[in-house]
């Protein structure tokens, strides 16, 4: 292997490797032959997230946690490492210690609950620190990673090499204008090693390079001037600058639904994608391929197909789908972030110069021009609540409850998830009649659709029918400081006897569970929004008790939402 002439300077030296985990011992013994000691190697893998470390679980439950906030999240593995070198002189043990840390970032997708015990059933998860083993079953929960990957598997091979250099590598001259300080050394310079060739097992110390000590950050070249270093690559904020675009490939995908052609299993070539697309060879080849590169499709020589993601989310009629949520980006959020130096300097929105009404938020704006834009609207709002509606609908045990009616509740996909989640649950979908209208497009049927049921009504003008619990979600969110004078379903208050409960689903801004992609997407979405803000919990809550609901609870609701569950109290 091509780390062999670095590695296998250990071989006429007794290595002990001072560790119990066979990740370790598989990756060393595939560099070198272990024998027994005068060099000791030991190494510790931590996981590291929101400033916890994460060890070994200690049973399924612990794995279940660690997991958990692992979910969704980047998080750090740092393994540290120490090498021990032993000698002997006239009888005496003499050892020097070089050490080091090696850190690895890992991001993970978002793991359902079935997937998370799933995995720890496995029985995988227990031996390892943080839970998970990213070179077995464990790599399938990993998004991306920056970084060695075998610092993650548990033990930093390429940093481990490079100590070794130091050690028994006493650089040449001519060898520092061929390499950077961090570099492994070319094969041939490790021909003259002495110290391996006489048996000894001295490590060699470095000499002084010809005119001083060298200038961190410097290069010599041949005149013996010196370079400053060049700065680190700038990737990660390269992909921001493109990210615009990857954007809209996506976009222009959904667009010509190419993913609704490839939703079969047999791979498609671009030709017969192009036929059906109505769309140029050459441009549709040059799309795929970059869905391709995002991730979005499997190429191979047969063609291209769907990835498991893409057909969950990106064909146009999946129960799942965001392909509607997607297209709203396209037609009308891509126009308002084209206004957002205006939306900036002025404070204000930029609806009437982008859409050419004005409106007072991206989902709020009444009643829309045409049959199309209210059916994207709604498979817009539909795609993004059936992403959150399993956990609302778990954040508490509503069991209690018989009859609930959610306010603004659209599509009814919370509402489904509701009677699914809970057999004895009558629900009552209370919207605008021209969302009713709609609705009923969204409904695929299943458990608990016969308990569902729609009432027309304006959440904040007209009373909602009687219930023991009601829902308000998602629609607190982005008002500004002073828009917020009643609680929008007020007439909750004057209808609901004590003992009616109200659960409030909102995104905030004190979440500590706030997943970043969530809480970075808010973020976006506020700067078309100058006036609007987040609010906390402890904001929420007295709201709720403002407008007599005592009792309250609050439980997260995953996503960077938070739930809360109050009481009617007797006035």
């Amino acid at each position: 292997m091509a780390l062999c002439p670095v590695i296998g300077k250990l071989l006429q030296k007794r290595v002990v490797l001072a560790s119990a985990s066979p990740r370790r011992r598989e990756i060393l013994s595939n560099a070198k032959d272990l024998r027994t000691p005068d060099v000791v190697i030991g190494a510790d893998t931590i996981v590291a997230v929101s400033g916890l470390i994460l060890e070994k679980p200690v049973d399924k439950q612990d794995a279940y946690t660690m997991l958990s906030r692992l979910s969704g999240k980047e998080h750090s593995v740092f393994t540290g490492v120490a090498i021990v070198h032993c000698s002997s002189k006239d009888g005496q043990l003499d050892a020097e210690v070089s050490d080091f840390y090696e850190e690895t970032t890992v991001k993970f997708s978002e793991l359902s609950e079935e997937l998370l015990w799933e995995y720890i059933h496995s029985g995988e998860p227990m031996d390892k620190a943080g839970g998970y083993g990213i070179q077995a079953l464990g790599g399938m929960l990993v998004e991306h990673i920056r970084g060695d990957f075998l610092n993650v598997v548990g033990f930093p091979l390429n940093h481990f090499c490079k100590k070794l250099v130091e050690l028994y590598y006493p650089p040449r001259g001519e060898d520092l204008l061929r390499a950077s300080q961090d570099s492994i050394p070319p094969v041939d310079t490790f021909e003259n090693l002495s110290d391996v060739e006489a048996g000894g097992s001295e490590p060699r110390q470095r000499e002084a390079v010809a005119g001083g000590d060298r200038q961190a950050g410097a290069t010599p070249k041949a005149d013996g001037s010196r370079t400053a270093e060049p700065p680190p690559f700038p990737a990660d904020l390269l992909e921001l600058i493109d990210g615009f675009k990857a954007s809209k490939a996506l976009f222009t995908a959904c667009k010509l639904k190419l993913f609704d052609f490839l939703k079969d299993e047999a791979p498609r070539k671009a030709v017969d994608v192009a036929g059906k697309v109505d769309a140029s060879v050459c441009g549709t080849e040059r799309l795929l391929d970059a869905c391709a590169t995002l991730g979005l499709l499997q190429k191979s020589e047969q063609g291209y197909r769907n990835t498991e993601s893409s057909n969950l989310y990106l064909v146009s009629d999946g129960e799942h789908s965001l392909h509607d949520f997607i297209m709203y980006n396209d037609r009308h959020t891509w126009n308002l972030f084209m206004h957002l130096e205006s939306a900036i300097r002025e404070g204000t929105s930029q609806h009437h110069g982008a859409l050419g009404r004005t409106v007072p938020d991206l989902f709020q704006d009444g009643p829309v021009q045409s049959k199309e834009d209210q059916l994207r609207v709604m498979g817009t709002m539909h795609g993004l609540a059936m992403l959150t509606a399993h956990p609302t609908a778990t954040a508490f045990d509503l069991s209690r409850f018989s009859s609930a009616c959610h306010l603004g509740g659209c599509t009814a996909a919370l509402a489904r998830e509701l009677a699914r989640e809970y057999p004895r649950l009558q629900v009552t979908v209370f919207d605008l009649p021209h969302v009713l209208q709609h609705a009923s497009r969204f409904q695929p049927g299943g458990p608990g659709t016969a308990r569902i049921s729609f009432l027309a009504g304006d959440v904040f003008r007209d009373s909602p029918p009687r219930a023991e619990l009601y829902v308000l979600s998602g629609v607190l969110q982005g008002w500004p400081e002073d828009g917020v004078p009643v609680l929008p379903g007020a007439p909750v208050v004057c209808v609901s006897p004590p003992g009616a409960s109200l659960l409030l689903v909102e995104a905030v801004g004190d979440a500590e569970d706030r997943e970043a992609r969530a809480g970075l997407s808010r973020c976006l979405d506020a700067l078309l929004r100058p006036r609007a803000r987040e609010r906390s919990v402890a904001e929420y809550r007295r709201l709720l008790e403002q407008h007599g609901f005592g009792d309250v609870q609050v439980a997260p609701a995953g996503h960077g939402l938070a739930a809360l569950l109050g009481t009617r109290v007797a006035r």
